[in-house]
């Protein structure tokens, strides 16, 4: 049995090796956030959802076969989270219940497969009657599961595995069939049913009797005992495989079903928790690489909503054909919670999870990645604009076409000039290799540049503009400008009225006309 609930294809692999820069999106989104409101503290969600979003999907065809199943499962929140709670049970059964042990011995591995396989039977009882109330659902991939759920776990399976459980405690002793080969040795052991297996005592009265012959061994012949015991392990040998082969992969469903639940438990979890904060969710369209196709309204930061327990501020874009995308604007004014919740929701459409946004389209990526800014490099090995640069070289040696990349305020850790050359010469490469770009800064030279630059098609965002008492942390198209927006940071840090912000101005003003008029 295969649950292919992840894949229409194939299983999930919870074990993949992680993208290499997997620790910088971590650091850079702030993914913990969103993986511990998936995870609601249960560890094994924590762990899937961090390999199914870090491990992005690259076709369009499987993003969309996980969303349909994703539907579903918003749809019928209950019998998920029940059959997550199967698959849970019962692998904490085997291990809180089951002691036995696989041995060399055939006679050992039967009996403990057989047990094995009576622990679990409750399990995939209950597995069907879920299956059999399973109409709500659409999607293919749910479809398919619970139809072979009700096709190989049915009435006549479970009377058949009953029957050979029961046989194999061998209660009237074990019967195995063998034939005479050279130097009168026996070969070709074979498990047998008895006869009298499952008949009553009066059809054991009254059935004809076979003569037999029967030699007994005295209890005190060991190594009589030991043969004797070893030409039974000789007939249990296949039956016994046989059985093990049937208890492991009892136990591999239940894990693989355990895994792949465990995703779409993780994103209902996030989802009844953006309910409770009325955020608004939506299922992405995926377009091909290479398309520029990057088009959202009201976008928000899902891991700043869930962190602050608030309705978080959105932001409407059309990127379509545009390339770089270049966002200014003042301090604390959204700039960076914007790149964020592009990369966050870049990563959840490329999972097959629906994404924070009102609407969203973006092209498939080839990678994301981030670079932004680190602290000081408290060893003093390197600088921090050396430290930058060695990060780039890091990236870069990873990229390919289509992939997209997060910049946070990058490369100002030295003058304007130098910063903006080197930001504007990344870039531009970057653009070249069809590299999707967004890039947030304060470099005024940097960002006005690309207005001129022949070779590419940027889409210029900034800071919605402020008010004396209100910011309203939007992004929107605009060109770059060159005020730092110190009168109303000052406003904000001292509390200024606006009566004396006017009369600092006028003073101000007066300062300069007696400057001149010097000069």
């Amino acid at each position: 049995m295969k649950a292919y609930l992840m894949f229409r294809d194939h299983d999930f692999d919870a074990s993949a090796k992680l993208p290499e820069n997997a620790d910088a999106l971590m650091q850079d989104l702030e993914l913990d956030i969103l993986l511990n409101a998936m995870s609601g503290d249960d560890k094994h969600i924590y762990e899937i959802s961090k390999t199914a979003i870090l491990t992005s999907l690259s076709n369009i065809k499987e993003i969309l076969y996980r969303q349909e199943l994703l539907k579903d499962a918003l749809a019928n929140r209950r019998m998920i989270r029940e059959l997550y709670a199967i698959a849970t049970e019962a692998i904490e059964s085997k291990r809180r219940n089951w002691y036995g042990i696989y041995t060399i011995y055939p006679g050992a591995v039967l009996h403990s497969a057989a047990r094995m396989i009576e622990m679990y039977l409750p399990f995939l009882a209950h597995l069907r009657q879920l299956a059999d109330n399973a109409a709500g659902f659409q999607s293919e991939g749910f479809t398919r599961f619970f139809s072979m759920i009700r096709s190989e776990l049915d009435d006549e399976y479970f009377d058949i595995v009953k029957d050979h459980l029961k046989y194999v405690e061998f209660k009237e002793g074990t019967l195995i069939s063998a034939t005479l080969g050279e130097g009168l040795e026996s070969q070709h052991h074979i498990l047998r049913k008895s006869k009298n297996f499952g008949r009553s005592w009066l059809q054991r009265v009254f059935q004809p009797r076979v003569a037999s012959y029967s030699f007994s061994i005295s209890p005190r012949d060991e190594a009589g005992a030991r043969s004797l015991g070893e030409l039974k392990d000789r007939g249990l040998n296949f039956g016994a495989n046989a059985l093990a082969q049937a208890a492991d992969h009892i136990e591999s469903f239940f894990k693989m079903l355990l895994a792949e639940i465990a995703f779409y438990v993780g994103c209902l979890n996030v989802r009844e928790k953006l309910e409770t904060l009325g955020e608004s969710i939506c299922f992405p369209v995926p377009k091909p690489e290479g398309s520029l196709g990057d088009e959202f309204t009201g976008l928000y930061n899902i891991c700043l909503s869930l962190h602050t327990g608030q309705k978080t501020v959105g932001s409407d874009i059309r990127a379509c054909g545009k390339n770089p995308v270049i966002i200014t604007g003042v301090n604390e004014g959204g700039k960076s919670t914007f790149l964020r919740s592009v990369g966050v929701a870049q990563l959840m459409m490329q999972c097959g999870m629906f994404v924070s946004a009102v609407s969203f389209s973006a092209d498939i990526a080839s990678g994301v990645f981030t670079h932004y800014r680190r602290k000081e490099d408290r060893t003093m090995q390197s600088g921090k604009f050396d430290e930058e640069l060695a990060r780039m070289e890091t990236i870069a040696n990873q990229l390919h076409p289509d992939a997209l990349i997060l910049f946070n305020e990058s490369f100002a850790s030295t003058n304007e000039r130098e910063g903006s050359e080197i930001a504007m010469q990344i870039v531009r490469a970057l653009v070249e290799r069809g590299v999707r770009t967004y890039f947030v800064t304060h470099l005024y030279t940097f960002a006005s540049s690309f207005e001129k630059f022949a070779n590419s098609r940027p889409l210029l965002l900034r800071t919605e503009s402020h008010t004396d008492a209100h910011c309203t942390f939007r992004i929107v198209e605009g060109a770059p400008s060159q005020r730092s927006h110190g009168e109303y940071l000052y406003r904000r840090v001292f509390g200024e009225s606006k009566e004396t912000s006017i009369r600092n101005k006028s003073s101000m003003e007066s300062d300069n006309a007696t400057c001149v008029e010097a000069h």
